[in-house]
């Protein structure tokens, strides 16, 4: 566990479309305005407050939501180093380990040192056609090609370092991180990974009569992904799709920067988080 973590120019962020979100957020920025700290509130997609997040005015952006926001909120902070702590009001919470009625009891943790930063990997996925580059994005859950809305599968090509891996015959194919494994690669049949592993993660979605293990590859590993036929899209943690052409190519590397999140206790939070998580699911079912 790193030294510990104890902000002095926090900033709360509600996700829009949750309507509590930003009532709770309030009431966060009121009790840190109580502690002395001049601490601004807002909707995470609020320009202006965007634009002083990558400036580097904050040290923590506090983010009220579900896995969604703190998705965004990843994407947002990582270039400009500035950890996250997530509050949990959505559904499953996987990168979040506060719940909504938690926090004055955690934010009481992180003010007498109690906390400490978790660093995740990140992706970089580089769409490229006919040999230029057509766009560049990050992702902390997974990159995805898959086939768009016609019902046939893709068939992809798969190279690890430039050695062929193998041919994919599928809905389409997963580039996770650790973070990203218990998200879509879950749902896909992939592994779980502790989240401080920095390996790439390849899972296939629905092979047919292909590969249907998934690979975990080092960090240091180049994966490029080549489209072999029509009908595939490319997206990047969950965003909209961006439709890919036959021979276009995908590249999938480590990224050069780091989502920080603000965690406490022992890392084992991680397995805790995890197993509440599986047994909600189970309720009702026979044990």
């Amino acid at each position: 566990m790193s030294n510990p973590f104890i902000p002095k120019h926090p900033v709360v962020t509600a996700y829009p479309k949750m309507p509590e979100a930003f009532s709770e957020a309030e009431a966060m920025s009121a009790y840190l305005r109580e502690k002395g700290m001049d601490v601004p509130c807002g909707s995470l997609y609020d320009e202006d407050l965007r634009k002083r997040v990558k400036k580097g005015e904050f040290d923590m952006l506090i983010a009220v939501g579900g896995d969604g926001s703190v998705l965004r909120a990843g994407h947002l902070c990582a270039p400009s180093g500035v950890p996250i702590l997530g509050v949990n009001l959505g559904r499953l919470g996987f990168l979040i380990q506060i719940e909504r009625q938690e926090w004055r009891e955690y934010f009481e943790k992180l003010f007498v040192g109690e906390a400490w930063i978790e660093n995740r990997m990140m992706l970089r996925a580089e769409h490229i056609r006919a040999g230029e580059s057509v766009g560049i994005s990050n992702a902390l859950n997974e990159v995805v090609v898959a086939r768009g809305q016609n019902l046939r599968p893709v068939r992809l090509s798969a190279s690890v370092d430039e050695r062929r891996l193998t041919s994919y015959v599928a809905d389409g194919l997963i580039a996770a991180t650790a973070t990203g494994s218990t998200a879509y690669a879950l749902a896909a049949g992939g592994p779980i990974l502790p989240p401080e592993l920095r390996n790439i993660l390849l899972v296939p979605i629905a092979p047919h009569l292909s590969v249907d293990r998934a690979v975990v590859l080092s960090e240091g590993s180049s994966v490029s992904i080549i489209v072999k036929s029509e009908n595939a899209v490319l997206s990047v943690d969950g965003q909209l799709p961006t439709p890919l052409m036959e021979d276009d190519l995908v590249k999938v590397t480590a990224a050069d920067v780091t989502a920080q999140f603000v965690r406490f206790g022992d890392p084992g939070y991680f397995y805790r988080n995890l197993t509440a998580h599986m047994n909600e699911n189970s309720l009702g079912f026979p044990r």
